[in-house]
């Protein structure tokens, strides 16, 4: 995906008053639509019915995989606009088949008590290492890998500590990671597009942290995982092209599922801007078992 024009990408064409259409970047090689993506269209075809309110929590249901080829069609349900709160239901569509729904609530901007967890101690993220740079060296030893996809620019840049969890075998690791991340490029002044681009990148890792004890990787032969739901608070408005550091631990696994926290601070200072919860499954494929 180019850099450049993520938040161009994610614009959404208005084809009636509640209904939207949405298309995923032909340099986009993924097999399924990645996730993150499908979410902020949403969220942005949930904004394009709402007027001077913020989102400030969204809980979601990935349903199907999308097919990036094909656009998609977003329905905004007006569930109710009430004297501090809106509430929007959104149904993303291809081929006549819900792939994903959302539920987003937006509030009037109103003073109030405040508190907050500190963020945690993590190495500054100029002393990390590139996620890039990183894929780029693996890549070296590993001469069947997708060429293409090691060289594509990112929107997100990403630098995990202690590096990234994605060798076909893996060491187990402790369920829990930190990622440095924030938009490669400009997002603009719109503090909605902030939100958008920022529930985008919250998909990125997430899953990967239930993942990380069990000595596999998206990269493993016979593994399969994907995004079941996502749940979002945003608790502070933020600009996303500053770097922002993704605290995230995994309490369980269980049944084929992994579940995970994320919490996301500013690093000017460490302010929990928003809070994250993911499901998602994690099996091997039974063929693939001994």
């Amino acid at each position: 995906m180019d850099t450049g024009t993520l938040a161009q990408t994610l614009e959404l064409e208005r084809l009636e008053v509640n209904l939207f259409r949405g298309t995923t970047p032909d340099k986009e090689q993924r097999q399924r639509i990645y996730g993150g993506q499908v979410i902020a269209q949403s969220l942005l075809a949930a904004y394009e019915t709402v007027e001077d309110r913020i989102c400030h929590s969204l809980h979601c249901y990935f349903i199907r995989p999308g097919d990036p080829t094909i656009p998609i069609i977003f329905e905004v349900d007006r569930s109710r606009d009430g004297g501090s709160f809106t509430t929007r239901r959104v149904i993303a569509v291809q081929k006549g088949q819900q792939i994903f729904n959302l539920a987003a609530s937006f509030q009037t901007e109103e003073a109030g008590f405040e508190h907050q967890a500190d963020m945690p101690e993590a190495p500054a993220w100029d002393a990390v290492e590139d996620d890039a740079v990183v894929r780029r060296r693996l890549a070296e030893s590993t001469p069947d890998e997708d060429d293409d996809w090691i060289d594509r620019v990112q929107p997100i840049e990403m630098r995990s500590v202690g590096g990234r969890h994605d060798s076909v075998k893996p060491e187990p690791r402790e369920p829990d990671q930190q990622v440095w991340f924030r938009a490669r490029h400009p997002i603009g002044p719109d503090p909605h597009m902030h939100q958008v681009i920022l529930a985008y990148a919250s998909d990125m890792s997430l899953l990967g942290t239930a993942i990380r004890p069990h000595g596999v990787s998206w990269r493993t032969p016979g593994f399969q995982s994907a995004s079941l739901d996502h749940a979002m608070w945003f608790h502070r408005p933020t600009d996303f092209n500053q770097w922002h550091l993704y605290v995230q631990e995994s309490p369980s696994a269980s049944g084929g599922r992994g579940f995970n926290l994320g919490y996301i601070y500013r690093a000017s200072d460490g302010a929990l801007v928003a809070s994250c919860a993911q499901e998602g499954l994690m099996r091997m494929r039974k063929k693939s078992l001994p």
